[in-house]
C-alpha cells in the first residue's frame, strides 16, 4: 500500500510515480498496476518502475456486461482502500493544518487497515 497526498486539484496522472515509489513492500518482477482510462499515456512511467501497466479502456465493462447479463463489474483496488479509510471519521474531513499531521494519520490508519487483514490469515500474530 502506498500513499501520496496532494491538494484537490492535482490531476491523478501526476501523483503517479511519487505513489508507486511511496510502496514499502517487494513486489515481484512484472506486477501489474491496474489504472483507469485517466491515465493513458502513462505506461512508460508504470514500466520505468518495474510495474506492467493495466490501462482499461472507458465503456469496456459497459459492453462486457451488455455480452454477459451474469458479468459482475470489478471494483477497483484504489476504491476499496478509499472506503477503507473513509472508515476513519479522523480522516474523512481534515481538520490539521500541518501535512505532516495528517500524513502521519493516513499512515496510521493503513497500518491499521493492513494489520485487520493479517489477523483472519495468520492467528498467531495476535498477542496474548
Amino acid at each position: 500500500m502506498g500513499v501520496t497526498l496532494s491538494g484537490a486539484n492535482t490531476h491523478d496522472i501526476r501523483l503517479l510515480e511519487k505513489t508507486l515509489q511511496s510502496i514499502v513492500t517487494a513486489h515481484p518482477e512484472g506486477a501489474k498496476v491496474c489504472l483507469d482510462a485517466g491515465y493513458v499515456g502513462a505506461e512508460k512511467v508504470v514500466e520505468g518502475m518495474g510495474y506492467e501497466a493495466h490501462i482499461r479502456p472507458r465503456g469496456e465493462e459497459k459492453r462486457e456486461k451488455e455480452k454477459n447479463p451474469q458479468f459482475k463489474a470489478r471494483r477497483w483496488v484504489v476504491e476499496v482502500c478509499h472506503s477503507w479509510l473513509n472508515r476513519f471519521r479522523k480522516l474523512l474531513v481534515r481538520y490539521e493544518k500541518k501535512v505532516r499531521n495528517y500524513q502521519a494519520l493516513v499512515e496510521f490508519a493503513c497500518a491499521v487497515i493492513i494489520w485487520r487483514n493479517l489477523i483472519p490469515i495468520h492467528p498467531g500474530l495476535i498477542p496474548g
